[in-house]
C-alpha cells in the first residue's frame, strides 16, 4: 500500500455539555413533519450481505442493527432494486415477498437504536450491464454483423468471402487490437473491451424508450412497500451510475422530450417524484440523493445540479443528499469476465476521495452541499440539505452546519469505521472514536463484491468479548465492529 499523503487533521472533541449544545445535536424537523433527533446521518452503503435473491439475511440485520447502536439521527439502508427481476446479492422490493425481511430490518434497527434512529431506503433502478467477454466468443457470437464489418474484412484481405459469416467473425477475431478499434464502431469496440452496457439513450430498444411510462409506477410501487414494511421514508437514488442519474447527465441526449436540455432531462425525475407523493402522501418522508457534479468529461456540474434542486425543492422534496462523481464513463477497464465498475476511474475517487489523492479528502465535497443550499435558499424553499465526503470529525460537521453549508452531516466510511462514534461525541466521549484511515480499503472489498469490513476491526484491542464475531466467508475479517470498549492497533509504517 502506497504512504498517505495526507495525515488526518488533529481533533479536539467536545465535552458532554458542548455537544448536548451544538448543532449537530440539536433536532431537525423535515417538510414532511417527521423530526429527526439530530443531525447525523448515516447513508446508504451496499454490504453485500442479501441473498443471492435479494432478501434480508441474518447478516443484513447485524450489519443494520450495529449501526442504529450508535444512535444517529438516520439510516438510509443501501440501494435495493424496485424492479423483480435477479440482480445478485443486491436487496430488493419490487415484490410484496420481500416485505417480511424488510419488516425485520425495521424491527432490528428500531432496536438497535432504542428507537432513536429514523430509518429510511434508498430505492433504486439500473440498466443491464454485461461482463468483458472473451473475444472468441464476442465474434463468435455477439456481435452483430454490419456491412462495414464485411467490406472492412474484405479490404484487409480478398480471399474472405464477404457473405460468409463464419468466414467474417474468424477475420474479425484474427485482427490485433489497433485494427479492431478502425473496423468496429465506437459501442461495439466498447462491448468488446469493457463489456454491454445500456444507456438511457438507447431509444432503439424498446425497453428503454418506455422507461418514462414505466418508473414513474415502479418507484411508487416501492414506496408504497416501503411504507408498510414501516420504514419512515424512502430516498430515491438519482445519483452516480444508475438509471435516475443518467437522465439528470448533461450527456442525455434522448429526443423525445426526456434530454438534450436540463428541463427535459429533469422531467423524469420530477415525473417519479410525483407518483412516489401521489403513492403514499406528504406525510411520508421522500428525499433524493443527487450529485452534485458528475466529475466526467462533458458532464453536468454543481451549477447543472443548481438547477434539479430548485426543480426539486418547487416539488416539495422532504430533503437532498449530495454526492459526487461514480460514473461508468471513465471506469478503468476490467478483467476479461469481470464488469465495468463506476468508483474506478477519476468520478470515482471523486466520489469516496482517499489520503492517497493529490488533494486531502477532509470535507472536500462540502461546496457542492453548500452551493445547492445557498440556491435553493435564494428561491425561498428550506429543504434540507445533506452533505457527504471524508467527514470524520466533530468540528469539521459542526462549522459546516454552522456556516450555513448544509442541515444535515453524512459520514459512511467514519461510520463503517466506528459505529458508536455518534453516541462517544454526544457524550462527550471523542477521544475514543476510532478514526476512518481514508485508504479505501472497504470500497477495494465493494469492488469484488466481497461483504464489506473495515481493517481497523481486525486491529481492535480491548476488553474480552463475550461471544465470537460473525466472521467473512473467507474466515478472515470480522463481519461488525468490536461492541465492547476497544481501540485500532496501529500498524507498522
Amino acid at each position: 500500500m502506497p504512504r498517505p499523503l495526507h495525515p488526518l487533521p488533529p481533533e479536539t472533541w467536545p465535552d458532554a455539555r458542548e455537544a448536548r449544545g451544538s448543532l449537530m445535536f440539536s433536532p431537525l424537523t423535515l417538510p414532511s413533519g417527521l423530526t429527526l433527533n439530530e443531525r447525523s446521518w448515516v447513508p446508504a452503503m451496499v454490504p453485500w450481505r442479501a441473498s443471492d435473491d435479494g432478501h434480508v439475511t441474518p447478516a443484513i440485520l447485524d450489519w443494520y442493527e450495529r449501526f442504529a447502536e450508535g444512535q444517529p439521527g438516520v439510516i438510509v439502508v443501501e440501494a435495493t432494486g424496485i424492479r423483480d427481476m435477479p440482480s445478485g446479492p443486491l436487496l430488493r422490493i419490487g415484490h410484496d415477498r420481500f416485505l417480511p425481511g424488510l419488516r425485520d430490518l425495521v424491527a432490528a434497527v428500531r432496536r438497535g437504536s432504542g428507537g432513536a434512529t429514523r430509518l429510511f431506503i434508498q430505492v433504486i433502478d439500473f440498466l443491464a450491464i454485461k461482463r468483458r467477454p472473451e473475444p472468441a466468443r464476442f465474434f463468435e457470437r455477439f456481435l452483430a454483423l454490419t456491412p462495414a464489418h464485411r467490406q472492412g474484412v474484405a479490404a484487409l484481405d480478398p480471399r474472405v468471402d464477404p457473405a460468409d459469416d463464419e468466414a467474417v467473425r474468424a477475420a474479425l477475431a484474427a485482427c490485433d487490437l489497433a485494427t479492431l478499434e478502425e473496423l468496429l464502431a465506437p459501442r461495439e469496440w466498447e462491448d468488446l473491451t469493457m463489456g454491454y452496457r445500456e444507456r438511457v439513450t438507447d431509444v432503439h430498444l424498446d425497453h428503454i424508450a418506455m422507461l418514462p411510462s414505466v418508473l414513474p409506477r415502479l418507484f411508487a410501487d416501492a414506496a408504497e412497500r416501503a411504507r408498510l414494511a414501516g420504514f419512515d421514508g424512502v430516498e430515491l437514488h438519482y445519483a452516480h451510475a444508475y438509471t435516475m442519474a443518467s437522465f439528470l447527465s448533461r450527456r442525455n441526449d434522448r429526443p423525445d422530450g426526456y434530454g438534450q436540455t436540463p428541463d427535459a432531462r429533469v422531467r423524469l425525475p420530477l415525473e417519479v417524484l410525483a407518483a412516489v407523493r401521489d403513492r403514499v402522501g406528504p406525510t411520508f418522508t421522500t428525499g433524493i440523493r443527487m450529485l452534485g457534479d458528475e466529475a466526467i468529461d462533458g458532464g453536468g456540474t454543481v451549477a447543472d445540479a443548481a438547477h434539479y434542486a430548485r426543480c426539486f425543492a418547487a416539488a416539495g422534496v422532504d430533503f437532498l443528499s449530495i454526492s459526487r462523481g461514480g460514473k461508468f464513463e471513465d471506469a478503468r477497464q476490467p478483467a476479461v469476465g469481470a464488469a465495468a465498475y463506476p468508483y474506478t476511474g477519476a468520478s470515482g475517487h471523486a466520489c469516496m476521495p482517499t489520503v492517497f489523492d493529490a488533494e486531502a479528502p477532509f470535507g472536500l465535497n462540502l461546496p457542492l452541499a453548500a452551493a445547492i443550499r445557498a440556491t435553493i435558499r435564494t428561491d425561498g424553499h428550506e429543504t434540507p440539505v445533506v452533505a457527504s465526503g471524508g467527514i470524520n470529525g466533530f468540528h469539521l460537521a459542526e462549522s459546516a452546519l454552522k456556516a450555513g453549508h448544509a442541515d444535515l452531516i453524512a459520514a459512511a466510511r467514519q461510520s463503517l469505521a466506528d459505529p458508536d462514534w455518534w453516541t462517544k461525541v454526544r457524550e462527550g466521549r471523542g477521544a475514543q472514536v476510532q478514526r476512518c484511515l481514508y485508504t479505501n480499503y472497504c470500497e477495494a472489498l465493494d469492488q469484488r463484491h466481497l461483504e464489506v469490513t473495515c481493517q481497523l476491526w481486525d486491529r481492535w484491542a480491548g476488553g474480552e468479548e463475550t461471544t465470537p464475531p460473525p466472521m467473512s466467508k473467507d474466515g478472515r475479517r470480522r463481519l461488525t465492529a468490536p461492541r465492547v470498549p476497544w481501540t485500532a492497533r496501529t500498524r507498522p509504517s
